[in-house]
Order: structure tokens, then sequence, then C-alpha cells
């Protein structure tokens, strides 16, 4: 069997994402076989076309780290053709083949059969609305309630920041949203952001405090560094900030006060290698209680031989909320 596939490739001048067909070898192992309905655009997919990104271990591979379609056959007794399934994280799109093509093939641990959602909708949410999922509920975990006061989402026009204020809203959170992005109030309000602030902190010359007032019971960070240490010296006792992102910087200019003064929690979030039941059991979530109300205003459709144009926007920080490619019909 022969399909199309945008394969990423290493030449003299960089890497280049061409359209090419291959065949069924080329996917590699696996006991799941699955007939790719959509893919979406993520900052790690970027880094797969980005010459030193460091995420990609040997060329050609197919990038897009998150797969949504149907299962056409699997050596797997809880998998069946006909079913609808998600698969993301893992080594896919990195060093097993991704999303990007009309076929994929993975090891049935990392396949997630869809309940409550389509497979257009488990893709615009995909890696980073799982990774936001994961955020929350590390929050929850935490029994940070509603009642507890304002949580901040850093990032917030990002896939991780808008799904985060979707979810936290729909709890019936107060959120902040922070963004460098002036004109995205409208949009962060539609989502149910109560409040939109610049990027934190304000002067990002200043010297920063070890504590300052508390204003927030906890947040949901996608940037780190400095905004990071920012916000833990703002967090109110007994709080907890989710950290999934380092945009801002993987340096941490900080102090333990906010520990061990107010008793602060820094949950770090890894999307990637969540053990099968426990990521089976969130995507349950995400189609249920924790469903966002508003994929369709952050979500964009774009054809899968678009992605190229798509990572270049994420790489250079002009893209916004979730970018959904169509693979079945596209090529």
């Amino acid at each position: 069997m022969e399909f199309w596939a945008m394969v990423a490739h290493e030449s003299d001048s960089g890497i280049v994402l061409t359209r090419q067909q291959v065949d069924e070898d080329f996917l590699g192992p696996g006991d799941v076989t699955i007939k790719v309905h959509y893919s979406s655009a993520n900052f790690k997919d970027g880094l797969a076309i980005t010459p030193g990104g460091g995420v990609v271990r040997k060329y050609p591979i197919i990038p897009g780290i998150d797969i949504t379609g149907e299962v056409v056959s699997s050596e797997d007794d809880d998998f069946a053709p006909g079913d609808l399934v998600v698969a993301h994280g893992y080594d896919i799109g990195v060093s097993h083949n991704g999303g990007f093509a009309e076929y994929a093939r993975v090891p049935a641990d990392w396949v997630v059969k869809l309940d409550g959602l389509s497979t257009r909708d488990a893709a615009a949410l995909g890696t980073a609305g799982f990774t936001a999922a994961l955020s929350v509920q590390g929050l929850l975990d935490r029994e940070l309630t509603p009642e507890a006061g304002p949580v901040l989402v850093t990032g917030a026009t990002g896939g991780v920041g808008s799904v985060a204020i979707d979810i936290l809203s729909g709890l019936g959170f107060e959120v902040i949203a922070s963004t460098g992005k002036t004109d995205a109030a409208d949009l962060l309000a539609e989502l149910g952001a109560n409040d939109v602030i610049g990027r934190l902190p304000a002067d990002p010359d200043a010297t920063l405090r070890p504590l300052t007032k508390a204003a927030w019971a906890g947040a949901v960070d996608s940037v780190g560094g400095k905004s990071l240490a920012y916000i833990l010296s703002a967090i109110g006792y007994g709080g907890a900030v989710a950290v999934s992102g380092l945009t801002g910087g993987s340096e941490l200019p900080t102090t333990v006060m906010p520990f061990i003064l107010r008793g602060v929690a820094l949950l770090g979030i890894d999307s990637a290698y969540v053990p099968s039941d426990k990521r089976r059991a969130l995507w349950a979530r995400l189609g249920n209680d924790l469903r966002p109300q508003h994929l369709s205003t952050i979500e964009h459709l774009s054809p899968i031989t678009d992605a190229e144009q798509v990572l270049r926007s994420i790489q250079s920080g002009t893209h916004s909320g979730r970018t959904v490619f169509g693979v079945a019909g596209e090529f």
C-alpha cells in the first residue's frame, strides 16, 4: 500500500517538509494502524522542522505529534477496525512517524479510544489541550476551588493557555489571562477570562522580590523563566502553579520563600509519558466534565499541505489558538 505523507528531510539548506508518497513499511512498528483524519500544529512540530530544534533524532520523519482517526487494523484486543481514536505523546513525531500522513501506526499503549469527542475535536485539543487538562487536574488535586480566588493563566492565546481558560471558566473559576498580544482581549473574554493583563512581570527589568502581595490562588503557566518566578511570589497561601512550558526561558530565578512561607506548590506537567490508564481516564473527562465549551472559537482548520507555513508562524510567535490539519482527502 502506498499513501501520501508530509516528510521532513535534512538538506544542506536546512530541514524541508515535502509532500511525497511512501509505502506501509515506512511507518515502522506498532500494534494499531490508523487512517488519519486530523492532526494539529504544535510548538514541538515546529522544532521538528527547525535546524538544531533538538527533538528529532533521525531524519527523514513524518512529523505530527497528534494523531486522530479511525482504526483500520489492530493486533491488540482493546481496539477494533472502525474505532475512533487519538494518539499523542511518547515518541510520536520525533522518533516515530506521526500524524502528517494518510496513515499512522503506533503501539496500542499510545492509543486512546474516543468517548464524547469527534476526531476533529480531539485534534483541536491534541497535546496542548491534554496538557491544559493535566494542569487543571493538578490544581484540582491540590483541592483548589473557585472560592479560593482567581487563577492566572499565562501564554493565554497559545494552545495550552486558551484551553486552560476555557476549562477553568467552565468549572466556575475566576480566570485572569496574561498575554503580550494587546488585540486578544475580546477573544480571551469569549473563552471565559474575567480579566486580561499583559506579560509578567510588567517591568521585565525590575528586580524580583522573593514575595509580593498575594494576587492569585493558583496558576497555569506555559512561559517559565522570570515570569514564573514572579508568579510564584504572588501566589496566595496554599496555592499552586502548574508549569508546562519554557518560552520565557529555562532558568528560574526564585527563592524558597514562596514554598516555605506560603506553602506554594510547583507542579511540573509532562504530557508525553503519562501512563496509558491515566491518559485514557483524562481523555474521558475531556469528553465529559472537563470538556471545553469554546473549541470552535480557538480552532482554525487548514489542509495538511499548509503545515510548514503554519509551523513557521508558531516558531515566529505570530500564531494563536489551535490549528487543526485536515488530512483525509487533503493530499
